[in-house]
């Protein structure tokens, strides 16, 4: 799968959850209610993208998705 595939919105969604994931992981979160009530709402929009029905493997399309949002997170931190 070529991973210029993904929609802009589903990347960027896969961005905002693997930042949410990170704040609510490090150490002594603040607000960690509202953190985990915004992860609650990325994964769902991530699990029910419509993206997901026009690939044959979506598993293997959802993990590419991972490595791509946090390679392109591990670029802006650069």
């Amino acid at each position: 799968m070529d991973v210029t595939d993904f929609p802009d919105d589903l990347v960027q969604t896969q961005a905002a959850w693997n930042a949410t994931y990170n704040a609510l992981a490090a150490p002594r979160p603040r607000d960690t209610t509202a953190l985990r009530r915004r992860l609650l709402r990325l994964s769902v929009r991530l699990w029910w993208h419509p993206y997901w029905e026009t690939v044959p493997s979506a598993p293997k399309a959802r993990y590419e998705l991972r490595q791509l949002a946090r390679a392109q997170g591990a670029v802006r931190a650069a």
